[in-house]
């Protein structure tokens, strides 16, 4: 069944500012100047990334770069505010999450891997794939003073890649698509280059000094398994209920490779 991109409203949803810039940030581009509404979310504002600011002071300051990347995405930008290493997964995040969704209303979601190197990004993917659920659930209540109602059908979920395409053992993590960014490529690394707070607290904490050289590197890496210059790899969810139909191959048409599963 053929989709309007107009009538679609596309939400990505990650732990910090930079996550969604690094993994999908070309993809948005595609689907914006195809005419779909994109929308990006933060669980945090990155309030435990810096080592000379305070939390309140880092928290102000990444705010302000994730709305900056968002502009150049043209894309509104939402902070949930939820805060850095203190993702959990219960029932007071569940009605959080789950009441945003039902107040954006997406008709298609990007999120967190399952398996990635460190728990917000994993709690914030189980977080929403619970919420795409429970937020068409009539009874299920969100204890918000002016609640929103019930969605009226479950999102295609999209999960990004892990970090650097691995699991926890080092195990190259398969994906189902691979979209061609290479005309986007360079917005996109104009939105990760926003982020220089996240720049200079990964020189300081992690030794590196690459932050656009690892997002331009995983890219080529992607975009060669496609026989593209540039690429961002994707897994849809399909377990019950959830949408079987690929929707985003169906938007992108030729920019989209299907990867051919490995035995």
């Amino acid at each position: 069944m053929a989709v309007a991109p107009e009538s679609l409203h596309v939400l990505a949803v990650h732990a910090h500012p930079d996550d969604i810039e690094f993994q999908c940030a070309g993809t948005l581009l595609r689907l914006k100047e195809l005419g779909c509404r994109i929308s990006v979310a933060t669980m945090t504002p990155g309030d435990c990334g810096s080592a000379v600011h305070s939390q309140d002071e880092i928290a102000a300051i990444r705010r302000g770069e994730a709305a900056a990347a968002a502009e150049i995405l043209d894309a509104e930008y939402t902070c949930l505010e939820y805060r850095d290493l203190s993702i959990v997964f219960d029932n007071d995040s569940r009605r959080r999450m789950t009441e945003f969704l039902r107040r954006t209303r997406p008709d298609l979601i990007f999120t967190a891997p399952p398996i990635d190197y460190m728990h917000d990004h994993e709690i914030t993917s189980a977080l929403v794939r619970d919420a795409c659920f429970n937020a068409s659930v009539p009874n299920y209540r969100t204890r918000q003073w002016d609640p929103a109602p019930p969605t009226a059908r479950i999102p295609w979920l999209y999960y990004v890649d892990p970090v650097e395409g691995t699991d926890h053992f080092g195990n190259r993590q398969p994906v189902d698509l691979i979209v061609d960014i290479s005309p986007q490529f360079e917005r996109k690394m104009a939105a990760l280059k926003c982020h220089a707070s996240q720049r200079a607290w990964l020189q300081q904490q992690h030794g590196m000094d690459e932050y656009t050289e690892a997002g331009r590197r995983w890219s080529q890496t992607r975009g060669s398994e496609a026989g593209v210059e540039f690429g961002e790899g994707f897994r849809q969810y399909i377990g019950h209920p959830h949408p079987t139909s690929d929707l985003l191959t169906e938007l992108l048409g030729s920019a989209a490779h299907r990867i051919a599963a490995k035995d």
